[in-house]
Order: structure tokens, then sequence, then C-alpha cells
């Protein structure tokens, strides 16, 4: 490994090609404002480094990211890459990872709209995330510790784990499938429409007219609160142990809570059994 130090890189694919190489304390940015500084790599390391330019880990294999600050103009930062770890770094730019593989994500700061889209095996652990359209459409995520706040998060994601975390956002999980939720906080409107083999357990649930359109819906021990409306047209098996706002034409199943404000049953396909503690 060639290791490089306290340099300053602006021009165009100002590493293009590189393998096995070691940067430490290095910036991209300056007047010449080029892109693409590390596309097409290979083993890189990249430790406290400052990203100010756009697009500089495409197309790389093998990277580790650590100690560094990409900025809001470092947009779209690590496309099809595989093979990466990023720790303790922030990734303000728009976009910041997209269509790559093999991710591992701790102790670091995301503020990045359209974040996470289109990525396959993505372990994510003790982070602050804020976007719009979070992972949307990824596949095979683990989340634990990840305190989230945005719209439209999770949607049509598949095989994903996530635990002890706190979600701020609306419309999350629609389409999703085969994800399971523990020990967390869920707060937002319409929780997960749509969804086919989601599981919430030990969670708190907040917000409007959630888990409506669900097949194989499950919750294990949940409390819910201000919920109204909960569960139309859903496939469910729910155990809740506080007081439901209202329960609107269940599909099927059995839901138990500690007591319900009004239970709506005014469609003749609804055959949902609603049962009290």
């Amino acid at each position: 490994m060639n290791t490089i130090s306290d340099k300053k890189f602006d021009e165009e694919r100002a590493l293009y090609g590189s393998h096995g190489i070691i940067l430490k304390n290095c910036s991209f940015d300056g007047v010449a404002d080029g892109e693409s500084a590390l596309k097409e790599s290979t083993d890189i390391e990249v430790y406290n480094c400052f990203c100010n330019l756009r697009y500089p880990f495409w197309h790389d294999d093998n990277l580790v990211i650590k100690d560094t600050d990409m900025t809001e103009l470092c947009r779209a930062a690590l496309w099809y890459s595989r093979n990466i770890s990023i720790s303790n770094t922030k990734m303000h730019g728009i976009k910041a990872l997209r269509e790559c593989s093999d991710i591992t994500v701790s102790e670091s700061d995301i503020i990045s709209p359209e974040f996470g889209w289109f990525c396959d095996k993505i372990n994510m652990t003790d982070c602050t995330a804020e976007s719009e359209y979070f992972m949307m459409r990824s596949k095979n995520i683990y989340l634990k510790n990840v305190n989230f706040k945005g719209k439209y998060s999770f949607q049509y994601i598949e095989n994903a784990v996530l635990e002890d975390c706190i979600f701020d956002t609306k419309d999350a999980f629609w389409h999703g499938k085969n994800v399971t939720i523990k020990n967390s906080i869920v707060k937002g409107e319409y929780l997960a429409w749509y969804s086919d083999g989601l599981t919430l357990e030990n969670c708190k649930i907040t917000g409007t007219q959630p888990l409506c359109y669900c097949k194989n819906l499950r919750l294990i021990n949940c409390e819910m609160t201000d919920t109204d409306l909960c569960f139309e047209k859903s496939d469910v098996t729910a155990e809740v142990t506080t007081h439901i706002d209202s329960i609107k034409n269940p599909n099927s199943g059995k839901i138990t809570a500690l007591s319900v404000g009004e239970i709506i049953m005014d469609d003749e396909t609804a055959k949902g059994e609603i049962f009290l503690l």
C-alpha cells in the first residue's frame, strides 16, 4: 500500500484507477472543481480527509473511509461500489450511497436526501440519519441503534432487521417485504401500507392510520399511541398492550388490545376479530 498524506486534489479524476493506496489528511477541493477523484479504484483507505467535490467513489472495490467529512457539495459520493466500510464520517451530500453492496456504516452522521437506494447487504450501527426516500428498494439490511428522521423511508425494501432504533418518519416501509423491527420507536403517519411480512416486536408506535392494506402483519407486545383507523384491509395478528384510538375493517386475523376507542366494521368483507385484554 502506497501512502499519500497532506495533499490537495482538485483536478478531474485526480486519482482515477488507483490500486492499493492510503490517503491521510488529504483534501479533495479547489478551483479546478474536478469530479470522480477515485473512480474505478481498488483497495483504497481514506483517513481524516475532506471531500468537497462530486462523485469521488464510483465503481470502487474494497474501500475503507474513516474520520472523514463528505460535505453537501460532495454529491453522489458512493455509487456502484462494493466491500465498503465507513466509520465516524459525515455523509452530507445528496444521494450519498446508491447501487452499492456489502456496506458497513458505523458511528456516522448522514444528512442526505435519497440515501441508500438499490443497495444490497448494508449494515448500519450507532448512526444518525436525516433523509427523504431513505434506503428505497434496498435489500438485506441490518440496522442497530440508528436515529432516523425524514419522509418516505424504507419503501420497497426487502429482508431487513432493525433493532433499538428511533424512526420519526411518514409513509415508511410502504411495500416492504420480510421486515422485522424490534425494540424500537416508530413515529409517523400511514405506517407500512401495502407491506408483506412485517413484524413489529416490543415497539412503540405513534401516528395516524398505521398498518393498512398489509399482508402477514404481526405485532408482538407493542404499544400504540394516538393511532386511529388502524389495520384497515390488513391480514394481521396483533398483541397491543395499550389503548388504540380506533380500528377500521381489518381484513382477517386477531387483534388484542387493552382497550379500543372505536371499532369500525362497515365493510362486509372485513373478518378480523378484535379482543380486549
